[in-house]
């Protein structure tokens, strides 16, 4: 194996005090000459920094607000909302960790380069908020209680399973290791930071994986106010969970408020257009990716290609392994690949049914475990009645759905478009729709091979109710359009956003009126859902 000497030469370089500093400094660099940049914000930071200090607000209260991140381009949308909360006059600090991925190790070296760099980015910065750097380089070694090292322990273990897109770990795996190590440095030094400094309010994107995760579980454990947001498939929109992790997509609130109050015509359009959309292929509106990679061919022609005959259609849909809607989702099974597994195994025997399964086309786009590798280890050969639908090959789900009797899933968002659809659908996993009281939600596996033997021997008393398809409409509505808050900036298109809506604009009456609501909820605003829906039916009737 051929030795990278750079490599050599800055991890011995990195365990020499100052060297990083001094050769920082003698080559005066605009950047650390790593992957790690912050060139967007850097070029833009001057004018921030201007709007800011001439929007600058004085408040009688200002609350301590703690931005909390890692990974450069998280560094870059953060700050930009910590930079946000100082112009409204608040005590802010933003603290970061300067890496520039989390899956691949790097030297103290480069590390201590990059952490200089943002240093150096941020300097001007500091005039109007808190820098705080969390780089690991000397932890404190005190003892954390052990409901903490549980919490980097199963972080580390979700990080492993989202890189690695596989569902079993093991402890002796290097990724692992590392992300325990990187872990638990990071949690050393924030729990000794935050019992010091004790924010009012902690802001941290994600709250799931990485240090992100351990920065909210440890809020959380030392009962901290914490908010966590993500972005979805919408532009101008950002998902917000206070004192929740986000990716859970906590709804229990809004649908509360929203599930008896009608829809609007012109929302039931919106839904309409956007589940056509889904169905062909196609893009629509401000969604950002197809959802399908073929258009529709209809009940006849899928049954040919399937090679289906007349006995009733069972469809399980599959998640792509280790997304991060799948970390900890269980309910009954120990993980998805087993839920498959014993799926599978229960439909061999049930050859008055024909079991189709879609394995998830975004697959395409991973390299871990496949569920192809899933099944065809459990059965080599597949009997007559089972198959398989590869990420790549071209059949429209939807064209399943039309022909299904029942639709079976763990946690992706084809099942609620299976309800829509008016097929029953037996949900495995803790996904955001389960009980809703349009699917069939069994907890434990003997409920579950019930609930499908039921549906499978009397089909025409376990058909979907009329309300029950316009509950799951409502439901589709209540999350594409409701759950998500309106938000200048996307993530992906985090500088294209913002030179269309720049600090100057979010801060100025007109984009207070659009924004100001949606940043009040990441500084802990109840999300008070009711008075959001009235307004809107407000707005509509006014319309």
């Amino acid at each position: 194996m051929q030795t990278n000497y750079k490599q050599v030469l800055s991890r011995i370089l990195g365990e020499i005090p100052l060297t990083a500093e001094f050769y920082f400094q003698l080559k005066n660099q605009s950047e650390p000459g790593t992957r790690y940049s912050l060139k967007n914000i850097q070029a833009r930071l001057p004018q921030m920094l201007e709007d800011v200090q001439n929007n600058r607000k004085t408040i009688e209260n200002p609350e301590k607000i703690f931005v909390f991140t890692s990974l450069h381009y998280w560094i870059e949308e953060a700050a930009t909302i910590a930079l946000y909360f100082a112009a409204q006059g608040h005590k802010v600090t933003f603290g970061y960790l300067p890496y520039a991925d989390w899956k691949n190790d790097v030297s103290k070296f480069d590390l201590r380069r990059q952490d200089l760099y943002t240093k150096k980015v941020f300097q001007d910065a500091a005039k109007v908020m808190n820098i705080v750097s969390f780089l690991p380089i000397h932890p404190s070694y005190k003892k954390l209680p052990d409901e903490l090292n549980q919490i980097i322990e199963d972080i580390s273990r979700y990080d492993a399973q989202y890189t690695l897109q596989v569902e079993d770990i093991d402890e002796q795996n290097p990724l692992f290791k590392m992300r325990l190590e990187r872990n638990e440095n990071f949690a050393r030094m924030f729990y000794r930071w935050i019992q010091t400094n004790q924010p009012d309010h902690i802001i941290i994107p994600n709250g799931t994986i990485q240090e992100m995760g351990i920065a909210y579980r440890m809020a959380k454990w030392l009962k901290i106010p914490v908010v966590t947001y993500e972005f979805g498939e919408q532009r101008k929109r950002i998902w917000i969970a206070q004192n929740h992790e986000v990716m859970r997509q906590e709804t229990d609130e809004l649908w509360k408020a929203r599930k008896e109050l009608p829809l609007a015509e012109s929302d039931m359009e919106k839904v309409r257009a956007m589940f056509s959309a889904r169905q062909h292929a196609d893009l629509w509106e401000n969604f950002s990716r197809r959802w399908q990679g073929s258009d529709r061919v209809g009940e006849e022609k899928v049954r040919e290609d399937l090679k289906l005959d007349d006995r009733p259609v069972v469809f399980l849909a599959t998640n792509v392994l280790g997304d991060s809607l799948t970390l900890g989702r269980q309910t009954f099974s120990r993980n998805m690949a087993e839920w498959i597994e014993r799926t599978v195994q229960y439909f061999v025997a049930r050859t008055d049914t024909q079991l189709v399964i879609r394995v998830h086309p975004g697959e395409q786009l991973t390299h871990g475990t496949s569920m192809v590798d899933v099944v065809h280890s459990l059965l080599p050969t597949l009997p007559e009645h089972i198959h398989l639908i590869k990420p790549t090959d071209k059949t429209n789900s939807y064209d399943v759905v039309d022909i299904a009797s029942i639709g079976l899933v763990y946690t992706t968002t084809m099942g609620l478009e299976m309800a829509m659809s008016g097929v029953p659908v037996i949900v495995a996993g803790q996904t955001h729709y389960r009980n809703r009281g349009f699917t069939l939600d069994p907890d434990n596996w003997v409920a579950y091979y019930k609930t499908i033997g039921a549906i499978l021997e009397d089909p025409v008393s376990t058909v979907m109710t009329e309300d029950q398809v316009k509950a799951a409409w409502k439901y589709a509505y209540t999350f594409f359009f409701e759950y998500a808050h309106p938000f200048p900036w996307h993530l992906v298109k985090m500088w294209d956003d913002f030179d269309k809506r720049p600090l100057s604009y979010v801060l100025s009456e007109e984009g207070q009126a659009e924004y100001g609501e949606s940043f009040d909820y990441l500084i802990g605003k109840p999300i008070d859902w009711n008075k959001i829906l009235t307004d809107k039916k407000e707005d509509d009737d006014t319309e």
